[in-house]
Protein backbone atom coordinates (compact mmCIF):
# COMPACT_ATOMS: atom_id res chain seq x y z
CA UNK A 1 0.00 0.00 0.00
CA UNK A 2 1.28 3.48 -0.86
CA UNK A 3 -0.06 6.98 -0.27
CA UNK A 4 0.35 10.66 -1.02
CA UNK A 5 0.97 12.91 1.97
CA UNK A 6 -0.34 16.48 1.56
CA UNK A 7 1.11 19.08 3.95
CA UNK A 8 -0.11 22.69 4.12
CA UNK A 9 2.60 25.09 5.24
CA UNK A 10 3.52 28.71 5.78
CA UNK A 11 6.87 29.52 7.42
CA UNK A 12 7.13 26.12 9.11
CA UNK A 13 10.93 25.71 9.01
CA UNK A 14 11.02 25.18 12.78
CA UNK A 15 8.66 22.20 12.80
CA UNK A 16 8.69 20.70 9.30
CA UNK A 17 12.01 18.77 9.60
CA UNK A 18 10.68 16.63 12.45
CA UNK A 19 7.53 15.70 10.50
CA UNK A 20 9.52 14.80 7.38
CA UNK A 21 12.07 12.83 9.42
CA UNK A 22 9.18 10.96 11.05
CA UNK A 23 7.78 10.16 7.60
CA UNK A 24 11.18 8.89 6.48
CA UNK A 25 11.23 6.47 9.44
CA UNK A 26 7.80 4.98 8.74
CA UNK A 27 7.31 1.26 8.12
CA UNK A 28 5.38 2.33 5.00
CA UNK A 29 8.09 3.40 2.56
CA UNK A 30 6.13 4.30 -0.59
CA UNK A 31 5.07 7.83 0.40
CA UNK A 32 4.71 10.68 -2.07
CA UNK A 33 5.14 13.96 -0.15
CA UNK A 34 3.47 17.11 -1.47
CA UNK A 35 3.94 20.43 0.30
CA UNK A 36 1.42 23.18 -0.44
CA UNK A 37 3.21 26.43 0.39
CA UNK A 38 1.35 29.71 0.74
CA UNK A 39 4.25 32.14 0.43
CA UNK A 40 6.82 31.09 3.03
CA UNK A 41 9.74 33.47 3.49
CA UNK A 42 11.87 31.16 5.66
CA UNK A 43 13.54 27.84 4.73
CA UNK A 44 10.30 25.84 4.49
CA UNK A 45 10.59 25.10 0.76
CA UNK A 46 14.28 24.19 0.77
CA UNK A 47 13.75 21.88 3.76
CA UNK A 48 10.86 20.14 2.02
CA UNK A 49 12.86 19.75 -1.19
CA UNK A 50 15.79 18.26 0.73
CA UNK A 51 13.44 15.45 1.80
CA UNK A 52 12.24 14.90 -1.77
CA UNK A 53 8.89 16.67 -1.45
CA UNK A 54 7.07 18.13 -4.43
CA UNK A 55 6.13 21.78 -3.98
CA UNK A 56 2.76 23.26 -4.92
CA UNK A 57 2.43 27.03 -4.59
CA UNK A 58 -0.62 29.06 -3.61
CA UNK A 59 -0.61 32.84 -3.30
CA UNK A 60 -1.26 34.10 0.25
CA UNK A 61 -4.23 36.15 -0.99
CA UNK A 62 -5.75 33.01 -2.54
CA UNK A 63 -5.30 30.80 0.52
CA UNK A 64 -8.14 29.01 2.20
CA UNK A 65 -7.82 25.69 4.00
CA UNK A 66 -10.02 23.97 1.44
CA UNK A 67 -8.34 25.51 -1.61
CA UNK A 68 -4.84 24.56 -0.49
CA UNK A 69 -5.95 20.98 0.12
CA UNK A 70 -7.63 20.78 -3.26
CA UNK A 71 -4.45 21.95 -4.98
CA UNK A 72 -2.34 19.43 -3.08
CA UNK A 73 -4.66 16.50 -3.75
CA UNK A 74 -4.96 17.49 -7.39
CA UNK A 75 -1.18 17.12 -7.67
CA UNK A 76 -1.17 13.74 -5.89
CA UNK A 77 -0.90 10.48 -7.81
CA UNK A 78 -1.91 7.88 -5.18
CA UNK A 79 -5.36 6.51 -4.43
CA UNK A 80 -5.05 7.19 -0.69
CA UNK A 81 -4.35 10.72 0.53
CA UNK A 82 -2.92 11.43 3.98
CA UNK A 83 -3.34 15.00 5.24
CA UNK A 84 -1.11 16.46 7.96
CA UNK A 85 -0.34 19.88 9.37
CA UNK A 86 3.25 21.03 8.98
CA UNK A 87 3.58 21.43 12.77
CA UNK A 88 2.81 17.82 13.69
CA UNK A 89 5.05 14.77 13.84
CA UNK A 90 4.35 11.04 14.27
CA UNK A 91 5.00 9.26 17.54
CA UNK A 92 5.40 5.73 16.15
CA UNK A 93 6.96 4.33 12.97
CA UNK A 94 3.68 2.62 12.02
CA UNK A 95 1.66 5.87 12.03
CA UNK A 96 0.85 5.75 8.32
CA UNK A 97 0.35 1.99 8.30
CA UNK A 98 -2.21 2.24 11.09
CA UNK A 99 -3.97 5.29 9.63
CA UNK A 100 -4.43 3.55 6.27
CA UNK A 101 -5.29 0.07 7.54
CA UNK A 102 -9.08 0.66 7.70
CA UNK A 103 -9.14 1.34 3.94
CA UNK A 104 -8.88 -2.42 3.43
CA UNK A 105 -12.64 -2.12 3.95
CA UNK A 106 -13.98 -0.56 0.71
CA UNK A 107 -16.81 1.09 2.63
CA UNK A 108 -14.38 3.32 4.60
CA UNK A 109 -13.87 6.76 3.07
CA UNK A 110 -12.04 8.68 5.82
CA UNK A 111 -9.86 7.95 8.84
CA UNK A 112 -8.27 10.22 11.44
CA UNK A 113 -5.78 9.57 14.19
CA UNK A 114 -4.99 10.58 17.74
CA UNK A 115 -3.37 13.92 18.59
CA UNK A 116 -1.48 14.96 21.68
CA UNK A 117 0.24 18.18 22.69
CA UNK A 118 3.85 18.87 23.51
CA UNK A 119 5.67 20.60 26.34
CA UNK A 120 4.78 24.04 25.01
CA UNK A 121 1.05 23.28 24.75
CA UNK A 122 -1.23 25.05 27.21
CA UNK A 123 -2.81 22.78 29.80
CA UNK A 124 -6.32 23.32 28.42
CA UNK A 125 -5.14 22.30 24.97
CA UNK A 126 -3.92 19.01 26.44
CA UNK A 127 -7.42 18.55 27.83
CA UNK A 128 -9.00 19.30 24.45
CA UNK A 129 -6.80 16.74 22.73
CA UNK A 130 -7.72 14.16 25.38
CA UNK A 131 -11.40 14.94 24.86
CA UNK A 132 -11.40 14.95 21.08
CA UNK A 133 -8.97 12.04 20.60
CA UNK A 134 -9.52 9.52 23.41
CA UNK A 135 -7.30 6.58 24.34
CA UNK A 136 -10.20 4.33 25.34
CA UNK A 137 -10.57 2.65 21.96
CA UNK A 138 -6.88 1.82 21.74
CA UNK A 139 -7.64 -1.70 20.44
CA UNK A 140 -6.43 -2.02 16.84
CA UNK A 141 -9.08 -1.41 14.21
CA UNK A 142 -10.49 -4.55 12.63
CA UNK A 143 -12.86 -5.06 9.66
CA UNK A 144 -16.46 -5.26 10.80
CA UNK A 145 -16.10 -2.77 13.63
CA UNK A 146 -18.78 -0.12 13.80
CA UNK A 147 -17.97 3.12 12.00
CA UNK A 148 -18.29 6.53 13.62
CA UNK A 149 -21.76 7.96 13.07
CA UNK A 150 -21.03 11.70 13.36
CA UNK A 151 -18.68 13.71 11.11
CA UNK A 152 -16.12 14.91 13.66
CA UNK A 153 -12.56 14.49 12.34
CA UNK A 154 -9.45 16.64 12.01
CA UNK A 155 -7.24 17.27 9.00
CA UNK A 156 -4.11 17.71 11.09
CA UNK A 157 -3.94 13.89 10.99
CA UNK A 158 -6.34 12.25 8.55
CA UNK A 159 -6.61 10.20 5.37
CA UNK A 160 -9.22 10.02 2.58
CA UNK A 161 -9.88 8.20 -0.69
CA UNK A 162 -8.85 10.37 -3.65
CA UNK A 163 -11.71 8.89 -5.66
CA UNK A 164 -14.25 10.37 -3.24
CA UNK A 165 -12.48 13.73 -3.23
CA UNK A 166 -12.82 13.73 -7.03
CA UNK A 167 -16.58 13.58 -6.62
CA UNK A 168 -16.68 16.26 -3.93
CA UNK A 169 -13.61 18.51 -3.38
CA UNK A 170 -13.15 20.45 -0.15
CA UNK A 171 -15.24 23.60 0.25
CA UNK A 172 -12.93 26.50 -0.60
CA UNK A 173 -15.17 29.17 0.89
CA UNK A 174 -15.15 28.03 4.53
CA UNK A 175 -13.04 29.84 7.14
CA UNK A 176 -12.20 26.48 8.73
CA UNK A 177 -13.69 23.04 9.45
CA UNK A 178 -13.42 22.00 5.80
CA UNK A 179 -12.73 18.53 7.20
CA UNK A 180 -16.05 18.45 9.08
CA UNK A 181 -17.98 19.63 6.01
CA UNK A 182 -16.35 16.99 3.80
CA UNK A 183 -16.96 14.23 6.35
CA UNK A 184 -20.62 15.27 6.61
CA UNK A 185 -20.98 14.87 2.85
CA UNK A 186 -19.10 11.56 2.86
CA UNK A 187 -21.36 10.07 5.53
CA UNK A 188 -24.37 11.14 3.47
CA UNK A 189 -22.97 8.95 0.68
CA UNK A 190 -22.97 5.92 3.04
CA UNK A 191 -19.18 5.71 3.42
CA UNK A 192 -17.62 4.97 6.79
CA UNK A 193 -15.53 7.20 9.06
CA UNK A 194 -13.01 5.52 11.39
CA UNK A 195 -11.05 6.93 14.34
CA UNK A 196 -7.64 5.23 14.71
CA UNK A 197 -6.09 6.07 18.11
CA UNK A 198 -2.94 4.07 17.38
CA UNK A 199 -2.12 6.49 14.52
CA UNK A 200 -0.76 9.07 16.95
CA UNK A 201 0.90 12.40 16.26
CA UNK A 202 2.19 15.28 18.38
CA UNK A 203 0.56 18.59 17.46
CA UNK A 204 2.67 21.64 18.29
CA UNK A 205 0.63 24.74 19.18
CA UNK A 206 2.05 27.79 20.93
CA UNK A 207 -0.70 30.33 20.36
CA UNK A 208 -1.22 33.69 22.02
CA UNK A 209 -4.59 34.56 23.63
CA UNK A 210 -5.47 36.49 20.47
CA UNK A 211 -4.54 33.47 18.36
CA UNK A 212 -6.85 31.25 20.42
CA UNK A 213 -9.69 33.74 20.06
CA UNK A 214 -9.22 34.04 16.29
CA UNK A 215 -9.00 30.28 15.74
CA UNK A 216 -12.22 29.49 17.57
CA UNK A 217 -14.03 32.48 16.09
CA UNK A 218 -13.33 31.45 12.50
CA UNK A 219 -14.19 27.84 13.28
CA UNK A 220 -17.50 28.93 14.81
CA UNK A 221 -18.22 30.96 11.67
CA UNK A 222 -17.54 27.89 9.56
CA UNK A 223 -19.63 25.66 11.80
CA UNK A 224 -22.56 28.03 11.39
CA UNK A 225 -22.18 27.75 7.62
CA UNK A 226 -22.19 23.94 7.79
CA UNK A 227 -25.04 23.83 10.33
CA UNK A 228 -27.16 26.97 9.72
CA UNK A 229 -29.37 26.11 12.68
CA UNK A 230 -26.44 26.36 15.10
CA UNK A 231 -26.36 28.77 18.02
CA UNK A 232 -24.06 29.67 20.87
CA UNK A 233 -25.50 32.37 23.11
CA UNK A 234 -24.15 34.27 26.10
CA UNK A 235 -25.53 31.65 28.46
CA UNK A 236 -23.58 28.96 26.55
CA UNK A 237 -20.46 31.14 26.78
CA UNK A 238 -20.71 31.49 30.57
CA UNK A 239 -21.64 27.85 31.14
CA UNK A 240 -18.98 26.36 28.86
CA UNK A 241 -16.26 28.68 30.13
CA UNK A 242 -16.90 27.97 33.81
CA UNK A 243 -17.44 24.23 33.42
CA UNK A 244 -14.29 23.75 31.34
CA UNK A 245 -12.18 25.86 33.70
CA UNK A 246 -13.47 23.85 36.68
CA UNK A 247 -12.75 20.53 35.00
CA UNK A 248 -9.29 21.64 33.87
CA UNK A 249 -8.45 22.70 37.42
CA UNK A 250 -9.67 19.34 38.73
CA UNK A 251 -7.39 17.38 36.41
CA UNK A 252 -4.50 19.78 36.98
CA UNK A 253 -4.77 19.31 40.75
CA UNK A 254 -4.80 15.51 40.42
CA UNK A 255 -1.74 15.63 38.16
CA UNK A 256 0.18 18.01 40.42
CA UNK A 257 0.53 20.68 37.75
CA UNK A 258 2.57 23.67 39.05
CA UNK A 259 0.57 26.75 39.99
CA UNK A 260 2.53 28.80 37.44
CA UNK A 261 0.87 26.80 34.66
CA UNK A 262 -2.68 27.32 35.87
CA UNK A 263 -3.15 30.93 34.75
CA UNK A 264 -3.28 29.80 31.12
CA UNK A 265 -6.38 27.72 31.90
CA UNK A 266 -8.39 30.87 32.56
CA UNK A 267 -7.30 32.89 29.54
CA UNK A 268 -7.30 29.90 27.17
CA UNK A 269 -10.86 28.85 28.01
CA UNK A 270 -12.12 32.46 28.04
CA UNK A 271 -10.72 33.15 24.57
CA UNK A 272 -11.87 29.77 23.26
CA UNK A 273 -15.50 30.38 24.16
CA UNK A 274 -15.53 34.15 23.63
CA UNK A 275 -14.26 33.50 20.11
CA UNK A 276 -16.96 30.86 19.70
CA UNK A 277 -19.65 33.23 20.96
CA UNK A 278 -18.51 35.96 18.57
CA UNK A 279 -18.63 33.49 15.69
CA UNK A 280 -22.22 32.42 16.32
CA UNK A 281 -24.99 34.97 15.92
CA UNK A 282 -28.02 32.85 15.06
CA UNK A 283 -30.29 30.69 17.18
CA UNK A 284 -31.47 27.07 17.10
CA UNK A 285 -30.17 23.74 18.27
CA UNK A 286 -27.30 21.81 16.78
CA UNK A 287 -26.51 18.13 17.08
CA UNK A 288 -25.87 16.94 20.61
CA UNK A 289 -22.96 14.61 19.83
CA UNK A 290 -21.10 17.32 17.94
CA UNK A 291 -21.82 19.83 20.70
CA UNK A 292 -20.35 17.38 23.20
CA UNK A 293 -17.32 16.63 21.02
CA UNK A 294 -16.42 20.25 20.36
CA UNK A 295 -17.21 22.02 23.60
CA UNK A 296 -18.05 19.89 26.60
CA UNK A 297 -15.17 19.23 29.00
CA UNK A 298 -13.68 15.88 29.76
CA UNK A 299 -15.41 14.01 32.52
CA UNK A 300 -13.71 13.67 35.89
CA UNK A 301 -12.96 10.00 35.23
CA UNK A 302 -9.28 9.16 34.84
CA UNK A 303 -8.35 6.69 32.10
CA UNK A 304 -4.90 5.13 32.09
CA UNK A 305 -3.34 5.23 28.64
CA UNK A 306 -2.56 1.71 27.35
CA UNK A 307 1.05 1.18 26.29
CA UNK A 308 1.89 0.02 22.80
CA UNK A 309 4.39 -2.73 22.09
CA UNK A 310 6.12 -0.82 19.30
CA UNK A 311 8.92 1.56 20.26
CA UNK A 312 8.30 5.27 19.53
CA UNK A 313 10.49 7.20 17.10
CA UNK A 314 13.52 8.78 18.80
CA UNK A 315 14.13 12.18 17.24
CA UNK A 316 17.38 14.14 17.53
CA UNK A 317 17.75 15.58 21.02
CA UNK A 318 15.36 13.13 22.67
CA UNK A 319 16.49 10.76 25.41
CA UNK A 320 14.86 8.00 27.42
Amino acid sequence: MNCSLVIRAYNEAQHLPRLLEGVRRQTLKEVEVILVDSGSTDQTISIAESYGARIVHILPQDFTFGRSLNLGIQAATCDLIVIASAHVYPVYPDWLERLLEPFDDPSVGLTYGKQRGTGTSKYSEHQIFARWFPDASQVAWEPGNDHQTHPFCNNANAAIRRELWGKHPYDETLTGLEDLAWAKWMLSQSYGLVYVPSAEIIHVHNETPKGIYNRYRREAMAFKRIYPEAHFNIYDFVRMTTSNIATDLFHAAREGVPLSNLASIFWFRFNQFWGTYRGYRQSAEWTWNLRQTFYYPRGTEVVETPKREIEPIRYNGEHD
